[in-house]
Formats: C-alpha cells, structure tokens, sequence
C-alpha cells in the first residue's frame, strides 16, 4: 500500500469536508462546562483554512520546510469531556500564517502569491497520553489579527472541533524583539482583547511559552477539552467497522519490549497488521492470514523490528467478502 492510500486507510481524506460544515460538526457552545472539563471554544477556520488530507506530505510533525523564524515545538493535549481524560488516536490538524503573514495554499489581494505552497500546515495522532507534537515556528501577524495558530480536533465521523490558540501578548512581542531581521514587521499592534476572534475571552487558548535551551526557540503547551470519553477513544470509521471487525487498543502501552495488538472479527477475513511511522512511511507488514470469527491477539516485537522508542501507527486490514475494511491506533514504544 502506498502512502497515500494508507492515509486515506486512515479515513484521513477530510471527513466530511464536503458537506457544509454546519451540518456535520457540532460546535459546543464557548466555555461550556461539561462532566468537569471546559469545552474548547469553537472559531471560524477561516480565513485560509485547506483540507490537507489531499495531500499525503502533511502527516508531519515538522510542518516548516523552508520557513524561517524562532522554533516552536508544540504540543496539544486533547482531554474528553465527559471523563476529563487523555483522548488517544484522534487526528490534530494545525495551520498559521508564516513570520510575514502569510498563509500558504492561497493567492488574493491580503494573501498574494502563496498558491503553491504547503508550509506550515500538518496532523499527527494522538497518542496514549492524548498529546500530539508538532515542530513550527512562532507565526508573526497580519492586519486585524493576533498571532494565533488554527486547529481542528477530528474526534469521529460527526464531530470535529475547531478552534484557534494565542500566546501571552508580551511575550510575543519580546521574541519578535529579539530577531527583528526575522520579524520585520515589527511588534504586534494587537492584544488577544482587541482581536475580534479572541475579544470574549481566551483564557482556555492561552498556550503557554517556555524558553527551551537546546533549540534556542520555544516550548508551547495547550490542554483542549472536546466532547467525548477519553478512556475509550472515538474511531473514524466506527459504524461501518463495527460489521467486521473492532481493533482494540495495544497492551502495554507505552511498551518497551513487546506489546499485543487485540482485535475481534465478525466474519472470517483474511488481515493484515501495517505499521508506520509518524510520518506514514510503512515499516512492516505482518500478514495473518485467513482468521476464523471470534477474538485475536498478534505479538509485536520491537527488537526483532529495530523499533527504536518513538510513536508508531498500527493500521488492522481485514478483506472478506464484503470488501476491505481498515482501522489504526497509535502505540508508543518507550525502550
């Protein structure tokens, strides 16, 4: 299977996106509180939002290429509503504007010349702690706007929630100060308050910033709340799976020598267990064979693998009669 099979295997190609979106993702009312946990507020997508499923280059946690500006690792750590736990294996998609303002993707009078470029855009999947982590750069700012980074929170099929994140004002401002041949558009005329977006509160998309050494940029760190359970996780092909075949999650996870991939077939199915790296370049395939209905368990090796300690996506294909049928988690090898 190539790459971008694979991803669309991961009912990555933009669920729903088709459809208008009013009708197909839910948006929990602002600071809505819920089963102890506060609901991320929802933001428009816009103005330069794209469907980046298409493209199979942006499953990537560094989603700078060749954009200058101060280093920002990020990391979002996306919690359930209901249980005010981790939410592993859901998709993150983050996209921001480069150090000038610009986004990529787009040509228009505000935006020129960007069409047929693919920075600064990516997702990843969360994994057992419900954090995804991407490498970037602090966005700069454009007219109106604040620096702010966008991000949609793909939970299942009828539900993504999307949002957008800033940063403490005067800090911001600092790091711009501090690499003026970097940012040259000088210091953010805006505050989080004046900005239309962020004008009835932020206080639940305020990412933190912390100096971090051995890059000379920043660490960057949000906690969202969505709507869900996060102990048991949403699939993205729930209903249709759920005919076949359900794959469970590894155990132990995070693992260090080896772990157990369950799963349970509805029906006798030939399957398979792909793995990949963060960055959907396939490592393995174990082919199973012909399996009987009932439940199953498959032994991963790390050593025999030359896994070394990173996260990996297992992706179960099971082929019977009624087609092909496909679901992934993501398991963390912590040698």
């Amino acid at each position: 299977m190539n790459r971008k099979n694979f991803l669309r295997g991961l009912s990555l190609a933009g669920v729903g996106l088709t459809l208008p979106s009013s009708s197909v993702f839910a948006k929990p009312q602002k600071n809505e509180i819920t089963g102890g946990c506060i609901l991320i507020p929802t933001e428009t997508a816009g103005p330069y939002p794209l469907d980046l499923s298409e493209n199979a280059f942006y499953f990537r946690n560094d989603v700078r290429e060749i954009q200058t500006g101060t280093q920002l690792n990020l990391k979002i750590k996306v919690i359930g509503n209901s249980d005010c736990m981790p939410m592993q294996n859901v998709r993150v998609n983050i996209w921001h504007c480069n150090k000038d303002g610009l986004y990529s993707g787009y040509d228009n009078a505000s935006n020129p010349g960007q069409a047929d470029f693919t920075y600064l855009r990516g997702y990843q999947i969360a994994d057992a702690n419900g954090e995804v982590n991407f490498i970037t750069i602090l966005p700069g700012w454009y007219n109106g706007r604040v620096c702010h980074i966008h991000f949609r929170v793909y939970v299942s099929t009828a539900y993504a929630a999307i949002s957008q994140l800033t940063f403490d004002h005067n800090t911001v401002n600092a790091i711009y100060a501090e690499s003026p041949d970097l940012y040259t558009k000088g210091a953010d005329p805006l505050t989080p308050e004046t900005d239309g977006i962020f004008a009835d509160g932020y206080a639940y998309q305020l990412a933190t910033l912390t100096v971090n050494p051995d890059t000379g940029g920043y660490d960057s760190y949000l906690e969202v709340t969505v709507e869900g359970q996060g102990t048991t996780g949403i699939g993205w092909q729930e209903n249709v799976n759920a005919q076949h075949f359900s794959l469970q999650q590894n155990f132990p996870n995070p693992a260090t020598e080896q772990t157990t991939i369950p799963f349970v077939l509805k029906t006798a199915s030939s399957v398979q267990i792909e793995l990949y790296d963060i960055n959907a370049q396939k490592i393995k395939t174990i082919d199973l064979g012909d399996l009987p209905p009932g439940n199953h368990e498959s032994q991963i090796n790390f050593e025999a693998l030359s896994l070394p300690k990173a996260n990996y996506i297992y992706q179960l294909v099971v082929q019977n009669n009624a087609g092909r049928f496909t679901d992934h988690k993501l398991m963390t090898v912590a040698k």
